[in-house]
């Protein structure tokens, strides 16, 4: 009951949180005056001026896709580099050196894409310098431009035989200046006040309380404590779904995380910005009922999967009850699967947090997946193999499950013999083939990406554990990288040339394939007339609709990756029971 009664507070919280800053998203977007205004309107022109940007320009979707596509190929270069020559750059007291060619493609891939797959020990790789300039940047830069793709789609629905769709560098700078600086700036202070570190000071030794002896005889006395600028990375990776850890452990890191209130604040910061874009969009499509419909869709998704996460995780399995061994969590229940979960938090907060953090394409942890029981890793990893829809990305969560909504509405429209309609315009043959390539775009890439790896001899050499929970080590990094999140089950060694570059082509494949589809979308979509409403429209924002989507993402998911699931955590959790 306390596990419940926990997560109804965590859920009801966020949604009082994302209706109002999904109207102020709104009415940043849309140029108009806000609470802020007087302060960042100076900013912001002042950036028009000194970059030479057009504030009224309408770009085409071509336009708009070719800036989307410099931009990112920019921030690549620049964060490689960053990678290569860290060695010889500022801010590195640890002297680290510079990371290997692969591992540089593969966290710059991971950055630019959102997805902050990390194969590394973030503390012990990556100087401050790099951390700072390189991941921080990418962390606000990667989030503007997923949301600024969806602006451009909101704004083919809303707009009727025209072909401007707004412009990219005005959308995203609106984006970094009205709504991530400010936000990571308050949760960096709430993070500072609760003992997350935000310095430049060397790493520091430190005598422990106790001594641990190893089991060769010899005795620990010191450990060396990790120091530098984590809080304002912590913040933004939070906001903008990004997800990489600062330290090796991440959000389970007493530095990183230290407080339950710290804790409360992060989980909380994952889903915000995702959440109040459901609520954005209803805004500007002038239909607040759409964004309810899409909202309740992803939410129903979100609270099912954490009600078989916390399910899975509070009853004990059958080798913690043999003998009546049981676990006691930290808020006092008897049983549940502790293992890999920090005591401070508990089970109700770690499986919370699973399910957020998988749902919005996040990735950041505060236990290790890698230790749940079976059904309870399944899910997560399904949450990510259905396309980072149920919430997702800032951005590109949304405009995923648009794509999926798009699917319904044509599948109705087959059952009736009529032309399906979204949103007061005609869905026709280029509309859907590009919505499939949306919806399709995330499983493609994870089975053909897993397939692979499962097949080479070194990466079954590389696992920790053999049979169905090696396997889910395997499709979870694999989803993981397809579904832009960034979390991993470990025990698989991803850092290897072939890890790191498939893994790499992967994230580049499943951000840009879904985003330029969509783009696709709306430059159709705005050339378009509005449709008026008749007696055959199919409602799509009543309880049917809603209904129908949530099928439609379940029925993608299940008939793509339930082979797969079969032969992972589902045979698992029948070898559990024995």
């Amino acid at each position: 009951m306390n596990t419940a009664m926990e997560c109804i507070l965590y859920l009801a919280v966020l949604i009082l949180l994302a209706v109002p800053l999904g109207t102020y998203i709104g009415k940043v977007m849309n140029g108009e005056p806000v609470f802020l205004s007087k302060v960042i309107l100076p900013i912001e022109n002042a950036t028009y001026r000194m970059l030479k940007i057009e504030k009224e320009e309408q770009m085409t979707a071509k336009k708009y896709s070719i800036s989307v596509i410099l931009f990112s190929v920019f921030s690549f270069l620049v964060l490689f580099l960053l990678h290569l020559l860290q060695g010889v750059l500022p801010l590195n007291p640890e002297s680290l050196p510079g990371t290997s060619w692969h591992l540089a493609f593969n966290n710059t891939s991971s950055f630019v894409t959102n997805t902050n797959w990390q194969s590394y020990s973030g503390e012990s790789t990556l100087s401050y310098f790099t951390q700072m300039l390189g991941l921080t940047v990418q962390n606000f830069a990667s989030a503007a431009v997923g949301i600024a793709v969806l602006f451009a789609l909101i704004r083919g629905f809303i707009k009727v035989k025209e072909t401007g769709l707004g412009s990219f560098w005005v959308d995203t700078t609106r984006t970094i200046l009205y709504i991530l600086l400010p936000l990571s700036l308050v949760i960096s202070i709430a993070l500072v006040s609760q003992g997350v570190i935000q310095n430049f000071s060397s790493y520091q030794t430190v005598t422990l309380v106790q001594p641990v002896t190893l089991q060769d005889g010899t005795k620990i006395t010191q450990e060396v404590v990790p120091q530098g600028p984590a809080a304002s990375q912590i913040a933004i990776k939070q906001l903008g779904t990004n997800g990489g850890g600062y330290m090796g452990t991440n959000s389970a890191h007493p530095l990183e995380n230290p407080t339950p209130f710290s804790n409360l604040i992060e989980m909380l910061s994952i889903l915000l910005i995702p959440a109040a874009l459901c609520f954005t969009f209803g805004r500007n499509v002038k239909d607040k009922r759409q964004g309810v419909a899409i909202f309740l869709a992803m939410f129903i998704l979100l609270c099912s999967a954490l009600a078989v996460i916390a399910a899975s995780e509070s009853g004990a399995s059958p080798q913690l009850a043999q003998n009546g061994a049981v676990n006691v969590s930290s808020v006092g229940q008897a049983g549940g699967n502790m293992e890999g979960k920090e005591t401070r938090f508990g089970i109700a907060a770690s499986s919370t947090w699973a399910a957020f953090t998988t749902a919005a394409s996040n990735g950041s942890v505060n236990s290790m997946h890698d230790s749940y029981t079976p059904l309870g890793g399944m899910i997560p990893m399904l949450l990510m193999q259905l396309g980072e829809v149920v919430f997702g990305g800032v951005g590109c969560g949304l405009y995923g499950m648009i794509g999926f909504a798009i699917l319904a509405v044509f599948i109705a429209g087959l059952m009736v013999g009529r032309t399906p309609e979204y949103l007061g315009k005609k869905i026709e043959p280029y509309e859907m083939r590009m919505a499939v390539l949306v919806c399709l775009a995330t499983p493609v890439a994870i089975l053909i990406g897993s397939g692979l790896a499962a097949a080479l001899p070194q990466t079954v050499q590389s696992l920790s554990n053999k049979g169905a929970h090696g396997f889910s080590e395997i499709l979870y990094a694999y989803s993981s990288a397809g579904g832009n999140n960034g979390s991993a089950f470990a025990g698989f060694n991803a850092n290897t040339v072939f890890g790191n570059v498939s893994i790499g082509l992967i994230m580049l494949f499943v951000r840009f394939v879904p985003m330029l589809a969509t783009l696709a979308i709306a430059g159709s979509l705005v050339q378009k007339k509005r449709v008026a409403v008749s007696a055959g429209t199919l409602p799509t924002h009543n309880a049917m609709f809603v209904g129908l989507l949530i099928f439609v993402v379940l029925l993608i998911g299940a008939l793509s990756f339930f082979p797969a699931l079969a032969l992972g955590p589902i045979a698992e959790y029948f070898q559990m029971l024995g």
